[in-house]
């Protein structure tokens, strides 16, 4: 980023896009906005379509309470240049405009999954969060928790398949190595879409096709019984963690509904009551996650802590939500950094970290 002395930074927040966790993303914008130092920034706002066209919008649309307010018109259409440092093009007559920075709030496939990630580095410009590998493997529950097994952190059992194995699953197989209840979910999908919780044979068919229409691969995954804790991470090259806090679904499980659309669908409890070498633990083990999976910036670690004792690693969520109830900024704030401070110190690691890839080689003359 140019040194622009008595200027504010010029951020652009992406947010929207082409998943089933588009509305959780506008949810997250609208909170950004209103947290936001408009003293310190100067903010543009990009909203994807569900069909994934960019466009240009301005404040009062995001702020309005409507489900969605991404409309494609052709006069909004924008795109990035590739290596122009954060530039736009568009098809209408809109005045040249550039960015400082971008902070994705992209939640679920084609945005949280390194493919944005991708455009953003093509693009020569700083953005929040983790970088290409670090999303794709966040993103990726069977990925992700292949790495984690190989650095002996402990998960829950699982078994994988892609859609062309379909006709290799079966209900004797999947109860004999993960036993009764258990989970199926997509493999590439957050914010609970598409995951059903199956106690009989009849309804595992139905589960099973509900998650392959959100991704070609999907997981099957033992039912962990134990109190449900989450734990914020930020930072680089040495990264921290916020204070635990807990999670208490009063649906049988952490549905999308208990997260988003049931006001009583869970208690949070911040900070959780846990014991401090537990807490201790649970934060060592979050920092552990983050750099095992090439993570940058920020995630929030999920976990589950059995009644032995015994803590198990759900998932990690690279992009978290920012809606007004999301754990990720109320961990923070618990933990002493306030929401409009957050977005600072966030803003701040992702320029930090591409003026330090700005002085890598990338060609090699002999």
């Amino acid at each position: 980023m140019k040194n622009r002395k008595n200027k504010k930074i010029r951020l652009a927040i992406l947010f929207g896009g082409k998943s089933a966790e588009h509305e959780v993303s506008i949810q997250s914008a609208r909170n950004i906005t209103e947290a936001i130092d408009n003293e310190k920034y100067e903010v543009s706002f990009i909203g994807i379509t569900k069909t994934g066209k960019w466009q240009l919008l301005d404040l009062p649309k995001l702020k309005k309470g409507k489900t969605s307010v991404i409309v494609e018109k052709k006069k909004n259409a924008v795109a990035l240049i590739p290596q122009g440092n954060g530039e736009l093009t568009n098809q209408a007559n809109i005045p040249k405009i550039q960015f400082d920075v971008v902070f994705p709030i992209l939640h679920g496939p084609f945005g949280e999954d390194g493919t944005v990630q991708g455009l953003l580095k093509l693009a020569n410009v700083p953005f929040v969060g983790a970088s290409v590998l670090g999303s794709a493997i966040g993103m990726d529950k069977d990925v992700m928790k292949r790495l984690l097994k190989e650095a002996n952190i402990p998960v829950a059992k699982f078994i994988s398949y892609h859609s062309y194995q379909k006709t290799q699953i079966r209900f004797e197989k999947i109860i004999s190595e993960l036993g009764l209840p258990f989970f199926v979910k997509p493999a590439n999908l957050g914010s609970s879409v598409g995951i059903s919780k199956i106690h009989d044979p009849k309804e595992f068919h139905s589960a099973v096709n509900k998650a392959f229409k959100y991704d070609r691969k999907i997981l099957f995954e033992e039912n962990i019984i134990g109190r449900e804790i989450e734990c914020s991470v930020i930072g680089n090259e040495n990264p921290v963690a916020s204070v635990p806090g807990e999670v208490i679904p009063q649906h049988e499980f952490y549905s999308y509904e208990a997260k988003y659309t049931d006001e009583n669908g869970a208690v949070l409890k911040i900070p959780a009551e846990l014991s401090l070498s537990t807490q201790k633990s649970i934060q060592e083990m979050a920092v552990k996650v983050f750099k095992v999976l090439e993570c940058e910036g920020m995630a929030r670690v999920d976990f589950f802590l059995k009644d032995n004792g015994h803590i198990v690693v759900n998932e990690i969520n690279t992009i978290p939500g920012f809606t007004s109830i999301s754990m990720y900024p109320k961990l923070w704030e618990q933990s002493g950094i306030p929401y409009a401070k957050l977005i600072d110190i966030l803003i701040k690691l992702a320029i930090d970290r591409f003026k330090q890839e700005q002085k890598l080689k990338t060609s090699f003359v002999i």
